[in-house]
């Protein structure tokens, strides 16, 4: 007996040239399929199930769907697709900016809650009946999202964001769900959650996955085909001399520091009712090279929002940077100068589609965003960080147009680029291949040699971590 064919692709490329992949491709998913899609950053894995779920169109008669006679008529409602932005919230939020997060006056003013935005998804996706409801019912006690429900989107950890997207999507009984990278970010216990929620959809009637996998050890066991998009190629070796000639040699030094890099005496940060850091005590020495690492939802991101003179309850807590105490004249551009930072908030507030090689010149004058051309010796510095993180002929590739993995790269430059004094890189691997998590591993062992070179590193993966690592700050949910 043949199996039905739900989607079938026959030579079929993107219409607009800039998303073609180098050559057509064909495809055909059956019913009951469960997909992984994996492949090296740039192989063209998301230009693939953009093309599958419709989101850039194909040419005439190379793609056709037949999702069965009890299906919604139109392609479009059997088909939910969560991107990469999407884990970080949401391709379309255009007022979104990197401070808002920590901005207790604007969360309390604009920000909705999820249960808000839920019941809106629920009555966007279909009547309000019965039956209906059931289902809502159904998905909350699935996913333990009743105790979110009153919480604000904008504070949201990683695991909650997703918990949240999933349930949105399938409002709509849909008959594909496409996800971009599902477990990025999350904590292990969350990432065997996440997995045996998957497993559980994927066991419900008509329901099939599609997941995009940057590490192909996190094809979950209920997938049952994998395509690869492009060559794998080698692994990638180095020669830590070879690397240490390439990264370009550091600026003149700042002046000697008054104190601790980093002290905080009896922390605590509190959004409502709601604590996030509680009697914090935390001290970071020049020259050392933390882990820190907790549970989503334990408070690293404020944590380190707070550093980056993001949050503006730093003022109102007994915090030194650099051996000034915040709130006693120095500005917040004053701390930012000796930082170099990358983080998803960071990766979500480029919106604007500029060359990549100004993206990275954007790290020198601490800007979401350049505005002002850098002159031609900025330049020359920044083609040698890209240089570093494998981003040769990148200068002039429009941001948005990269792939995921190749953004994060450029991102990681842009906090290189001035050799800073303190390095933070929140979740730095996101959506990278296993190749290229070997290059950023060795490219950070490397700078912290430096003398007196200070990182803070947050991860949920310990072979994540690079051997200089010395101190680690383990948080836990409040």
């Amino acid at each position: 007996m043949e199996t039905q064919e739900v989607i079938v692709m026959r030579e079929a490329n993107a219409r607009k040239p800039e998303w073609q992949l180098p050559r057509p491709v064909s495809f055909t998913l059956h019913r009951g399929e469960h997909v992984a899609v994996v492949g090296r950053n740039g192989s063209g894995k998301t230009k693939f199930v953009d093309m599958l779920t419709g989101r850039h169109p194909v040419g005439p008669d190379t793609i056709s769907y037949d999702f069965g006679p009890d299906a919604p008529e139109l392609v479009s409602d059997c088909i939910r697709y969560i991107t990469f932005r999407d884990t970080y919230g949401g391709d379309n939020d255009r007022t979104y900016f990197l401070q808002q997060r920590w901005n207790q006056m604007e969360i309390d003013e604009e920000m909705p809650t999820v249960g808000s935005k839920l019941e809106e998804a629920f009555l966007m996706a279909g009547d309000d009946t019965p039956g209906r409801r059931q289902l809502q019912r159904h998905l909350y006690e699935l996913f333990h999202l009743g105790d979110l429900l009153d919480k604000y989107i904008i504070l949201l950890s990683s695991g909650e964001l997703r918990k949240y997207k999933l349930a949105a999507a399938l409002f709509g009984n849909p008959r594909l769900l496409v996800i971009d990278n599902p477990f990025i970010g999350l904590d292990a216990p969350t990432r065997e959650q996440l997995q045996q929620l998957l497993a559980t959809l994927a066991s419900e009637q008509h329901l099939q996955l599609v997941l995009v996998l940057s590490r192909r050890s996190e094809v979950p066991a209920f997938v049952n085909r994998v395509v690869e998009m492009g060559a794998d190629g080698p692994v990638a070796s180095f020669d830590p001399a070879a690397m240490a000639a390439l990264v370009p040699p550091a600026p003149a030094a700042e002046e000697p520091m008054a104190g601790p890099v980093i002290s905080m005496q009896d922390v605590t940060i509190r959004y409502g009712a709601r604590t996030i850091l509680s009697h914090l005590d935390w001290q970071v020495c020049q020259g050392e090279h933390w882990a820190l690492q907790g549970q989503n939802g334990s408070g690293k991101s404020t944590l380190l929002s707070l550093v980056c003179a993001d949050n503006p309850q730093a003022y109102a807590c007994d915090i030194a940077l650099f051996g000034h105490r915040r709130g006693s004249g120095e500005s917040i551009w004053d701390v930012k100068r000796r930082i170099g930072y990358v983080s998803p908030e960071m990766h979500r507030s480029y919106r604007q589609n500029l060359p990549a090689i100004r993206v990275v010149a954007s790290g020198l004058k601490d800007s979401i965003g350049l505005y002002v051309k850098p002159n031609e010796a900025e330049r020359e510095l920044c083609r040698r960080w890209m240089q570093v993180f494998g981003l040769q002929g990148f200068d002039e590739r429009p941001f948005l147009s990269l792939s995921s993995g190749e953004q994060r790269l450029v991102l990681l430059a842009r906090a290189f680029v001035k050799s800073p004094d303190l390095l933070i890189l929140d979740e730095p691997l996101h959506g990278l291949d296993d190749a290229n998590r070997q290059l950023v591993k060795q490219v950070i062992e490397t700078y912290c040699s430096r003398r007196d070179k200070t990182l803070i590193m947050v991860t949920h993966y310990d072979d994540e971590l690079p051997p200089c690592i010395d101190h680690r700050l383990y948080l836990k949910r409040n």
